[in-house]
């Protein structure tokens, strides 16, 4: 008789995830496995009998870290896939004129409310980025005028990825550099360095959005790779470009030949205005900043220590004698207290909006209505054609983009929608690619705002950002099992979090803060250090990587205590001892969704207090 929650234990004999769906545990386990064989799969069931005469047994399913087994004995779905919508009310057929009279009313009431939380998502963003440049914005201002570490490639490439995520914006961030270019201060072929970085550093947003669905363990698995897989395919391509321009000045090489035969002449579509002529009605209630205090910060302009970032006059040349008058106007409180407060307020509609629209998503994504959606959203083009669907959605993710002209809101506003699995990771991939295609835009309508004399580098460096973006998606895309990498390396990442969800804080900070920042120091320490550190990594890091790529394909060209890494204590080769550790000292007991079970969650507990019979 096998008991109601069967346990497992992983080939290290630590117990598996806290929580995982209904009658799931986590291994893996074929379903064709004969009887007897279990151990040499390193997983301990006890006396499982299986009736090979009958339909029903006990169902497994295979994949990267996953098994599902389920009482009924009905397959289940990879974790993967996302989960069918049922229709839990009567059929249309079924209702009266007045119900089908309250469903319409009750769907539109629905759209409506999605659309108005959407639109406080996209003004919370707003906030965030105003929020981020109140508390670190003359920090990363002056970060630009560090001209001996912007000589140094990579470290231009992490103060791009940290001024990025200080200013929450690769917009400004690059608008920064190239009014830096504009002004002289600063050349192209090391701008290209710091746009590299900004491009990494965006990819924080969604990856923050992701987190308000940590409350259900599959949605967050899904969400997160959604997120992080922009992550991916920018540090990939970083990874490649980085050197080949570090060599050969490719990116600088290729956009100055466009550029060779052009007489630039000043543009004013820099002034150009799409979703923040929507929101900035709203925003510049709450608050209005400076917009060029930062620029002039990063140029070394002495007079900008006196000026506020926060906007002091308000006068404009029809009404000179205009005041402010937004909520945080004349508080008395400093730049930092209130970005400080700004951030919390928009953390809190950011977190109520997200909250909201995946609530009504949830009760729409029904039946038939939601299966036709899903359906339409993942299809492909019929036959031959059907190799352009993904070229297609790459249009679509550029074109959407470049109206909205914010590369966060689009793939933020994507993020709940792969949670919930009405958008598939592999359908993702492409909208994400595409708008990092349309994200550039922004950059090359800053660019022609430019004097003339200083327009053809400012258009350079924007074109630079485009041609990493193409160059990117040209190496990572078009070849299928180059596509799967960054695909993969997202879904790894999900399984992480799906089962130590505390892991995704611990991403963020490593990827976002931690390591630029260590790599800034690092070059403050001098060039020997840095170069010797830096070495002493890389060597180390494919070390690891060779080794592991011969113990999962020829393991007998190692040692035998290399075959494995049980040889390491357990904190050096498994999250495991971490996560017990903090759930010893009860670090979550104020989180409710990082050790809630959630009504199809439930507990697995050691193999060795329960075993299958």
């Amino acid at each position: 008789m096998m008991p109601d929650n069967p346990v497992f234990t992983s080939d290290e004999g630590n117990e598996l995830p806290k929580n995982v769906e209904r009658h799931t545990a986590v291994a893996a386990l074929s379903p064709q496995i004969p009887p007897g064989s279990y151990k040499d799969m390193d997983i301990e069931l006890q006396n499982l009998s299986l009736n090979r005469n009958q339909n029903m047994r006990p169902n497994v399913i295979v994949s990267s870290s996953s098994v599902c087994i389920k009482e009924e004995g009905i397959l289940d779905e990879d974790p993967w896939t996302a989960p069918e919508f049922t229709e839990t009310g009567p059929s249309w057929s079924g209702l009266s004129a007045t119900g089908k009279f309250v469903r319409v009313v009750q769907g539109l009431a629905k759209l409506i409310g999605v659309l108005v939380l959407l639109y406080l998502f996209v003004i919370s963003l707003d906030l965030l980025s105003s929020a981020f440049r109140l508390i670190g914005g003359r920090a990363a201002g002056r970060t630009f005028q560090e001209s001996e570490l912007l000589s140094n490639p990579v470290v231009g490439l992490m103060i791009g990825v940290l001024v990025t995520v200080i200013v929450q914006s690769s917009s400004t961030s690059s608008s920064i550099v190239i009014a830096m270019v504009s002004s002289g201060m600063l050349d192209v072929a090391r701008a290209v360095f710091i746009i590299m970085g900004a491009n990494v550093g965006t990819t924080i947003t969604n990856t923050l959005v992701s987190l308000t669905q940590s409350g259900n363990r599959n949605q967050f698995r899904r969400a997160f790779a959604g997120a992080t897989i922009h992550d991916m395919f920018n540090w990939l391509t970083v990874i490649i470009l980085l050197p080949l321009e570090v060599m050969t000045g490719y990116l600088t090489a290729l956009t100055r030949a466009i550029l060779s035969g052009w007489d630039p002449v000043r543009n004013e579509a820099g002034n150009i205005e799409l979703l923040t002529a929507i929101t900035k009605p709203l925003t510049r209630i709450v608050i209005q900043l400076n917009s060029k205090v930062i620029e002039d910060i990063a140029k070394g302009d002495p007079t900008v220590a006196n000026r506020s970032l926060i906007r002091e006059n308000c006068s404009t040349k029809t009404d000179p004698n205009r005041t402010c008058q937004y909520l945080f106007h004349d508080t008395g409180m400093t730049e930092t207290n209130t970005g400080v407060a700004l951030l919390f307020l928009s953390l809190l509609v950011l977190c109520l909006s997200l909250v909201g629209i995946v609530k009504i998503l949830n009760s729409i994504m029904k039946g038939a209505m939601a299966g036709a959606l899903r359906r339409s959203l993942n299809m492909n083009f019929p036959g031959r054609m059907s190799f352009l669907t993904g070229y297609a959605a790459m249009a679509v993710g550029a074109a959407v983009t470049f109206l909205i002209q914010s590369s966060s809101v689009f793939t933020s506003a994507l993020t709940p929608l792969i949670g919930l699995g009405v958008v598939s990771l592999e359908r993702v991939y492409p909208l994400t690619l595409g708008s990092n295609i349309g994200t550039t835009g922004t950059g090359l309508l800053a660019a022609m705002a430019s004097s003339p004399q200083s327009l053809k580098p400012a258009v350079q460096v924007a074109l630079s950002h485009l041609f990493f973006n193409i160059t990117g998606i040209l190496i990572w895309y078009p070849i299928p099992f180059m596509r799967q990498v960054p695909i993969s390396l997202a879904k790894s990442l999900g399984d992480i979090t799906a089962r130590y969800r505390w892991f995704a804080f611990v991403y963020i900070v490593l990827v976002f803060l931690l390591i630029p920042a260590a790599i800034v120091g690092l070059t403050l320490a001098g060039p020997d250090v840095f170069m010797g550190v830096g070495i002493t990594v890389l060597i180390l890091l494919a070390t690891l990587m060779i080794i592991n790529m011969l113990q999962s394909r020829y393991p007998k060209a190692l040692p035998a205590f290399l075959r494995d890494w049980n040889f390491l204590p357990a904190w050096m080769r498994s999250l495991e001892p971490y996560d017990n550790l903090l759930h010893q000292i009860n670090v979550f007991h104020l989180c409710r969704c990082c050790n809630s079970t959630s009504k199809d969650e439930v507990p697995i507990r050691d193999v060795s207090q329960e075993t299958v019979m």
